[in-house]
């Protein structure tokens, strides 16, 4: 009680005075980054909502809830799904549910004076992760001030469990470095990963948003590597009191420094921008919590389309899965999370 009262009176009185302190130097470190990646000549798209595709099948993964429950909805079909681009409605030509292999990047963050990888979540990801089929492969990276991979690809779940039990110790005076973290994530992801599978990030961690470390790709630079991996970013979160607050001060000083032109990440866009989660949960809970996420990944939609727009002109075009009326009328109010534009291939 006594260490948590301290901790307490830390982040009450040390990290708005440090904000304060810091918020010149934060707005110093905004042209400082190295590695911005270009979209398209005499075009700026949002890179929040930017995903590239260098074919013509444009591929989309969908989770379908119930908005009351949130219990997951897997009996539907091809012809419930409704998608438009840029208000145009697309032929489904390509669908399935669980059925293509999935390439999993653990990220699990080991910086700053909150560990959220302990005991409880170890055997939470390890009891998880052996819901996932034979055909899929996990990697594992931890991440801080610097990003290590600490476990290639592999289908061998006793390689991941091995990997999981030598996660080195947190630095308490390393950062969360959200846009090298998601940046490496990503390159691995297009590098290594299966070509013909679906790829999530499920990032481990107490801290959903921070500012951009230097001495690396910035935030944009990072978030449009990410849409172009195609990937789906999911967050668990191991939830203290202690925990609460360093992300709840983390959350506002990002948001204030923002008035000033601070570049931060945020987690939870990220999965609401590629149809992700964010999951939060205490952690001797963690092992339902990170179940659950298994399975929806596993129960997903997988659906394609050839675009009606032949353009192959390299533009910005917005994406929306909805689903039918008639479906809408049978099962009631339903949430989709899928990704929410792509850039159309440019010869």
């Amino acid at each position: 009680m006594k260490n948590l009262i301290s901790a307490a009176t830390k982040y009450k009185y040390f990290y708005p005075l440090l904000l304060l302190v810091l918020l010149p130097y934060v707005s110093s470190r905004i042209n400082s980054q190295t590695r911005e990646r270009s979209v398209t000549p005499n075009q700026s798209p949002p890179p929040a909502e930017v995903i590239k595709t260098d074919i013509d099948l444009v591929t989309i993964d969908a989770l379908v809830l119930q908005k009351k429950t949130a219990r997951v909805v897997g009996n539907l079909k091809e012809a419930d799904f409704v998608i438009l681009e840029d208000g145009s409605k697309q032929q489904v030509t390509h669908f399935s549910q669980d059925s293509l292999p999935l390439s999993v990047v653990l990220l699990i963050d080991r910086g700053g004076c909150i560990d959220p990888y302990g005991t409880e979540v170890q055997r939470a990801a390890n009891e998880a992760l052996r819901r996932l089929k034979e055909t899929d492969e996990i990697a594992v990276m931890t991440y801080q001030d610097n990003v290590e991979l600490i476990q290639e690809f592999t289908r061998n779940r006793n390689q991941i469990e091995t990997a999981l039990a030598r996660i080195p110790k947190k630095d308490e005076w390393a950062d969360h470095c959200l846009n090298k973290a998601f940046a490496k994530a990503a390159d691995y992801m297009v590098s290594a990963g299966n070509p013909v599978g679906r790829r999530v990030i499920i990032a481990i961690t107490g801290i959903t948003k921070n500012f951009d470390c230097g001495h690396g790709p910035s935030g944009k630079a990072a978030r449009q590597a990410l849409y172009e991996s195609g990937s789906v970013v999911c967050g668990l979160i191991p939830k203290t009191t202690v925990q609460g607050m360093e992300n709840k001060y983390m959350r506002w000083g990002t948001r204030v420094a923002g008035v000033f032109g601070a570049r931060t990440m945020d987690i939870k866009e990220l999965a609401e921008e590629t149809g992700g989660e964010v999951m939060e949960e205490k952690p001797e809970r963690l092992d339902t919590t990170f179940a659950t996420l298994i399975d929806h990944l596993r129960t997903r939609y997988n659906l394609a389309f050839v675009s009606t727009n032949k353009k192959r002109d390299g533009s910005l075009r917005k994406l929306k899965v909805d689903l039918s009326p008639e479906v809408l009328k049978s099962q009631g109010k339903l949430v989709v999370k899928a990704r929410r534009s792509y850039i159309a291939p440019k010869q």
